[in-house]
């Protein structure tokens, strides 16, 4: 039985002399408890040698994956030539591998995991010739290299640190949020106009670090941090204060938390200048499209900058917006028009009615610049230019159509025809209207004088025929009939 044995420097491969011991025995790793016992049991059969660590990053990658490379499938063709042992593999797959391109049953299991256990006990005596330093430094490049391989860590693209920055830039900003608001609560027990008139956070800070306690307004050195303007309104909301007393331990304690916000205010702003500089360098092109704070944003929501380069450009104008797109799903309704998208420049320029449009064309460019970014050499950044000016002509061509609608002269102005209303004005025709006269014959009247009406007789039993004289005919034989 040949056993194939992988490490750091190249392939070993071992032919285990009694095969008794692995069938019979429950515990073959007693067998390698001393060197002696051990090579007793193995004798190297041939030994390939890496030439270098990147040759070893590959061997031991496509390992992992169960691949069998063509070096490896020559080693095992040249010593198992002429032979027909069986191969002892540590890998399944692997296994599966040889036997299905060079044809040797292969074997593993639990005894084979054991025997494998051994040999890596008692490599230095098994594998004669090899320095033990030049295994250690060999172990140790190709544990770097594997764990950049799993990790899909890449020295020169490390879009782990961007996503890691922009993710803290947004703690901060919460931070920042509730220490302020916690800050203007406190203090403004003590000193409350002070939060109307300084609006700005960061003067606010400093102010109460200057001033103290209110009655000290006059005194404090506020020249710095506000205007002329406004530390005049200081001075006089402090002598009109309706606050309350605080005491001094207080006071110590608010301070001590201003201090606190101006330190997170600049490792915000040290955070942010960092974020930016990363993004010039890793993604220059959907930097220059969308900004870094999106862009980073966008990198971090799809796990990398390599799965945001597979993404479609569809998905690319949703992300952000999954749970909205499945609600709307859900509910037969209309789908979003854009996530993260929604925070870039060009969109915001853009009207209400455009917006989806320009997200769409956005997503797209923004596709096309992420994939030259993680797939590309160097870092120019012209595709994201090119793309930019895309969008800007996409938005002004979307924004002098609106012009030309709203004018009248655009074409699609003619379709408005359609919903004029056309009213006729008719007049009152005085030639269709006819009266009766006293001998029963109707005329017509003359025009610009009222008719008479003739009430004398009783209407129910008035017949009026058109016709003239029948009519009055009928009429007169009922009124005798009456009679």
């Amino acid at each position: 039985m040949l056993i194939l044995f992988e490490t750091a420097a190249g392939y070993a491969i071992f032919k285990l002399l009694d095969e008794k011991k692995l069938q019979e025995s429950d515990n073959i790793f007693k067998e390698f408890e001393s060197p002696d016992t051990a090579t007793q049991l193995l004798k190297l059969q041939h030994f390939e040698k890496f030439a270098d660590v990147t040759e070893a990053l590959t061997a031991a990658t496509a390992v992992v994956e169960g691949k069998l490379t063509k070096r490896l499938k020559k080693v095992i063709t040249s010593v198992s030539k002429g032979m027909n042992d069986s191969f002892a593999v540590a890998d399944p797959k692997l296994g599966s591998a040889i036997k299905e391109k060079v044809g040797l049953e292969c074997i593993h299991g639990t005894k084979v995991q054991a025997l494998m256990r051994g040999i890596r006990e008692q490599s230095e005596a098994l594998l004669v010739g090899l320095d033990k330093k030049e295994m250690e430094t060999m172990a140790m490049s190709l544990a770097h290299g594997m764990s950049r391989f799993k990790l899909k860590f890449s020295p020169d693209k490390v879009d782990t640190m961007i996503i890691q920055a922009v993710n803290l830039l947004d703690d901060l900003d919460k931070e920042l949020n509730n220490y302020i608001m916690r800050c203007r609560e406190w203090y403004g027990w003590h000193f409350p106009e002070l939060g109307k008139i300084v609006t700005d956070h960061t003067a606010y800070v400093r102010s109460i670090l200057s001033i103290g306690m209110r009655v000290e307004a006059k005194n404090a050195e506020l020249d710095g941090i506000l205007p002329v303007e406004i530390k005049e309104e200081v001075v006089t909301g402090s002598e009109v204060s309706m606050g309350t007393e605080i005491a001094q331990e207080d006071l110590i304690n608010i301070q001590h938390l201003c201090r606190q916000v101006l330190e997170l205010t600049a490792y915000r702003e040290q955070l942010s200048e960092y974020l930016t500089n990363r993004m010039a360098t890793i993604a220059p092109n959907l930097t220059v499209l969308v900004g870094e704070l999106v862009g980073a944003r966008l990198i971090a929501h799809a796990g990398s900058l390599i799965n945001l380069a597979k993404y479609p450009a569809s998905t690319v104008q949703i992300l952000g917006a999954e749970k909205a797109l499945f609600r709307a799903l859900k509910g037969k309704k209309n789908t979003p028009k854009y996530g993260l998208l929604y925070h870039a420049s060009l969109v915001g320029q853009s009207s209400n009615k455009f917006r989806g449009k320009i997200s769409r064309s956005l997503a797209a460019k923004a596709s096309i610049s992420a994939r030259v970014d993680a797939l590309g050499e160097g870092e120019d950044n012209s595709v994201g230019l090119l793309n930019r000016q895309k969008v800007e002509a996409r938005l002004r061509e979307c924004e002098k159509q609106q012009l030309r609608q709203v004018s009248g002269t655009g074409k699609g102005h003619r379709d408005t025809k359609k919903f004029e209303f056309k009213k006729e004005h008719k007049k009152y025709d005085s030639g269709a209207d006819f009266m009766f006269d006293d001998s029963g014959q109707s005329k017509t009247p003359t025009p610009g004088k009222k008719r008479k009406i003739d009430t004398s007789e009783d209407p129910v039993d008035m017949e009026i025929v058109p016709g003239g004289g029948e009519g009055s005919e009928k009429r007169k034989k009922k009124k005798k009939h009456q009679d």
